[in-house]
């Protein structure tokens, strides 16, 4: 584990990416008519640009979309896009036995059905089971994480005072922009933070959402929820497309405001998936989507 940690502290923090460098309005470079496109599938699902950031990336020549003007750098809890690196660092520093390994509920009911009886770690992830990373996530232990998420650039980093080492990601103070999350997801898919080859081999697997023929998605879901403040929703990931006219691989991160709570969760995927269909890094709806 000490070495792990001296891994981590030795690589500098990752300063920004051309997502944070390109997370302002629209120039010459990036035109407007882009914007435009990201702003009609987020309206299409009834979100309201003004209210959301959107950001695609094409890792193979780094073009990137956006929606949302400065809120594209602003930070926000991430909710459960968290379990992202927390599942990532708990199969590097061997937390878990492995995706297989079996939780047992407690008893206690909570208010997503999926959340209340014995389930292994890989279902865990795919439900949000907060329970399961409330006993994961401390034992990874608060030195590594916080060294980690320095390394990974994941953004304030900050997993704030002991006594929130089970709900840091949920109400703060561990707050990350879309531009951020790109730039996380970008390393991610390119395999370049400071993991065993391992750690991304039981990781990513789990994160696959659909695939067909020549392409497959990649994702993860967050809810904010916190008394007297704004819901915030999540959806990041990436896509990856072998075929059709724009063959490349899709990083994507959109946060929104929710001020209908859960109600307006399906939105999130949905939004991303028609930004996504209108720029070819997914079939359209009558080819398997």
């Amino acid at each position: 584990m000490a070495g792990f940690l001296r891994r981590l502290l030795a690589l500098p923090l990752m300063a920004a990416l051309s997502v944070a460098a390109c997370a302002s309005l629209p120039g010459p470079a990036k035109p407007i008519a882009e914007m435009a496109l990201m702003e009609s599938a987020l309206k299409a699902e009834g979100i309201d640009p003004s209210k959301s950031a959107l950001v695609i990336l094409r890792l193979e020549d780094e073009h990137v979309w956006l929606s949302g003007g400065a809120r594209i750098q602003e930070r926000f809890t991430p909710a459960s896009t968290s379990k992202i690196p927390h599942t990532l660092l708990a199969f590097e520093q061997s937390a878990v036995t492995g995706p297989g390994e079996r939780f047992t509920w407690d008893g206690e009911k909570r208010f997503v059905d999926g959340w209340n009886e014995d389930q292994d770690f890989a279902t865990a992830f795919r439900r949000s089971t907060v329970w399961v990373y409330q006993i994961v996530v401390p034992r990874i232990g608060a030195e590594n994480l916080a060294a980690a998420f320095a390394a990974f650039g994941y953004g304030n980093g900050d997993i704030g005072a002991p006594d929130r080492i089970t709900r840091y990601w949920l109400e703060g103070p561990l707050a990350i922009s879309a531009a951020e999350q790109a730039a996380f997801l970008s390393r991610l898919v390119r395999r370049t933070l400071p993991l065993s080859a391992g750690a991304y081999e039981a990781t990513i697997p789990l994160m696959e959402l659909a695939r067909g023929d020549g392409w497959a998605l990649y994702g993860k879901t967050g809810w904010k929820s916190v008394a007297d403040q704004m819901d915030i929703g999540w959806f990041v990931g990436w896509a990856e497309q072998t075929t059709g006219d724009s063959p490349g691989t899709y990083v994507f991160a959109l946060n929104m405001d929710m001020p209908g709570g859960m109600a307006e969760a399906p939105k999130r995927r949905a939004a991303v998936e028609r930004a996504l269909r209108s720029i070819g890094a997914l079939p359209p709806d009558d080819q398997g989507r």
